[in-house]
């Protein structure tokens, strides 16, 4: 008798399994069937959320999804994060992500929360950032800026696009290689932090290469180095911190898709083909490019295992610079 209680105690989960498959797989062939929103940490016309528009316009032209990009600012990219953590894992809310996905766990000391609560589905591409400053400090190089900045304290204020940002975490790492001393003035988001550069209220900045290019060109700031290991070529005459005497330092921004931890990995997958799709456009490739981004196209199994390594990096690159936020 209990052998027959087991036997239909099988059967019953097997049939509740099959079942729940069978349902993912309806969910995923009929996705999607309205608007996907895609949240972004940043405000408007910064570098995550030009990127962001750029290849989701590029999907939707391909291959018909909506995707409506919603900028959620603020703790350094933690709103965002939870909303996606937190949100229906039906591939309707997702996460269009820079370094912060990797970096805050290991900054604040308390986050809502985890890496495993999301499931990564496409890595865009990486850029490097720029650091720049007020055309009349008087610092022309890298070095210079290092001691103008030890001359007296707060002689240097350095104005991030937000507590946690790519922009703060690459001026931590340099500061933690370099000894360059600063003011840190967190700003929420970039386009804040060069309005105060350009009205002389701050000195020094570090912003994605996208964002820096339009300040650099008309002169109305002075770009002292590079943070990727190469020259952008979109910024041949830009040295990177390595030429300018931080031998080692190569940091840089990238840009991911996410969703919750329980997507089904057939809507992933669906989502991953359709970036993988926009990725390989001629149009997409030359806009992305003239923005200074490098294009590495990687699915759910290579987006995991990059994110996994970038979160071991940034630990122990804060445990190293003591830098943490409440």
């Amino acid at each position: 008798m209990p052998s027959i209680t087991r036997y239909l105690s099988c059967l019953a989960t097997g049939l509740m399994l099959a079942g729940a498959a069978a349902s993912t797989a309806h969910a995923a062939d009929k996705y999607p069937e309205r608007p996907i929103r895609l949240l972004v940490a940043f405000p408007a016309g910064g570098s995550a959320d030009i990127v962001a528009r750029m290849v989701t316009q590029k999907v939707n032209e391909l291959s018909g999804y909506n995707f409506v990009v919603e900028n959620r600012p603020g703790a350094g990219g933690n709103l965002a994060f939870d909303a996606t953590a937190t949100a229906p894992a039906d591939g309707y809310t997702l996460l269009f992500s820079t370094p912060g996905i990797a970096i805050n766990p290991s900054l604040y000391r308390k986050v809502e929360y985890k890496l495993s609560d999301f499931k990564p589905i496409a890595l865009v591409g990486e850029a490097p950032l720029v650091l720049m400053v007020r055309p009349d400090l008087p610092a022309k190089s890298m070095q210079e800026l290092i001691q103008l900045s030890k001359q007296k304290p707060d002689a240097v204020r350095f104005a991030s696009s937000g507590n946690g940002s790519s922009s703060h975490l690459a001026a931590e790492v340099l500061r933690s290689m370099s000894g360059l001393q600063y003011l840190h003035v967190p700003y929420k988001g970039g386009s804040a932090a060069v309005t105060d550069m350009i009205g002389n209220r701050v000195d020094m900045t570090v912003l994605p290469i996208s964002e820096s290019m339009p300040y650099i060109r008309d002169n109305r700031l002075r770009a002292l180095g590079q943070t990727g290991a190469q020259r952008s070529p979109i910024a041949p005459d830009v040295p990177t911190m390595a030429e300018g005497g931080v031998q080692g330092y190569s940091v840089t921004t990238w840009y991911m898709l996410l969703g919750p931890a329980k997507l089904p990995d057939a809507i992933a997958t669906q989502l991953a083909q359709k970036f993988d799709q926009a990725l390989k456009d001629e149009d997409l490739r030359k806009r992305l490019t003239n923005a200074g981004v490098s294009i590495i196209n990687q699915g759910p199994a290579q987006t995991a295992v990059f994110l996994k390594e970038e979160s071991v990096k940034w630990s122990k690159a804060i445990a190293a610079s003591g830098t943490h936020i409440e």
